[in-house]
């Protein structure tokens, strides 16, 4: 089903017998360019603005545009509604909506204006990704290098509506529709299955909130390699920054962000990076 994983040949003059190709899961999938590593990640989704001098890596939503000079990934919300859409779900795409035991849209409790996709059923899960497929076409036409699809996690919030193999069985959906446009697509959440999520699903890279807060940097870096970007909120810091940036287990793309992600305009925002 998937895109047979180019082998990287072995270098000249290396010791016979040894095996210097990298990891399975450090190889990008026949004509897709993964993101760098290490890089310099500005996390923008809340606010795009010029990125800082030395940003390599960018990362927006699809509804803006790439930055200029930079490899740049683009935000899809696959498992859950954007706040902006919340009427055209209601009135136009019901029927996708996750719902309880009273027929209200289940939400996630840290985003309320967010409701959960229903991922539940073959049906929906091919109707939900030909939409989703179309922001990922979206990004590709925009000229981003990468989508990344948020929420995978979306199951454990769903009060057993919704399973982890429901969500699996989708991601795959995606993942397929951004290697037909090209794009390497990087999972996001669920840090528990990242080894599913790589060898079943055919994500490529993974991007982290709070991996070193959470004590998980690990379950990603196993399976992706140095495929791996943290960003770190300033509201829960597990130590100072030079701490995260000190700890060996840390990815080695990380950068903290103020919590809202607002611009540099703003006397809130942060952006820093190891």
């Amino acid at each position: 089903m998937w895109t047979v994983i180019t082998l990287v040949a072995l270098l000249a003059g290396c010791a016979e017998g040894q095996d210097t190709s990298p990891p399975a899961s450090t190889v990008p999938r026949a004509g897709v360019e993964l993101p760098p590593s290490p890089a310099v990640l500005d996390y923008q989704l809340g606010t795009a603005y010029p990125p800082p001098a030395g940003v390599t890596l960018v990362a927006r939503d699809s509804t803006a545009s790439p930055a200029p000079g930079a490899y740049n990934v683009c935000y899809v919300n696959g498992f859950q509604t954007q706040p902006q859409d919340r009427e055209l779900w209601l009135d136009q795409r019901r029927h996708l909506v996750l719902k309880d035991a009273g027929g209200e849209p289940v939400i996630d409790p840290e985003w309320p204006d967010e409701f959960l996709v229903d991922t539940s059923s073959p049906s929906n899960r091919d109707e939900l990704a030909r939409i989703t497929g179309e922001s990922i076409t979206r990004c590709a036409e925009r000229g981003f290098g990468a989508v990344e699809i948020d929420n995978l996690d979306s199951y454990s919030r769903s009060g057993d509506r919704l399973t982890v193999e429901h969500n699996l069985a989708y991601a795959a959906l995606l993942s397929a529709r951004a290697h037909e446009r090209g794009l390497p697509i990087g999972q996001k959440n669920s840090a528990e299955v990242s080894r599913r999520a790589h060898d079943e699903v055919g994500f490529d890279f993974a991007v982290t909130e709070e991996c070193h807060a959470f004590k998980e940097c690990s379950s990603y870096t196993d399976v992706y390699g140095e495929h791996v970007m943290d960003v770190e909120y300033t509201d829960n810091l597990r130590g100072t920054f030079a701490d995260v940036c000190a700890d060996p287990a840390r990815p080695r793309t990380t950068t903290l962000r103020d919590r809202k992600l607002v611009g540099p305009d703003h006397p809130d925002h942060v952006f820093q990076h190891c």
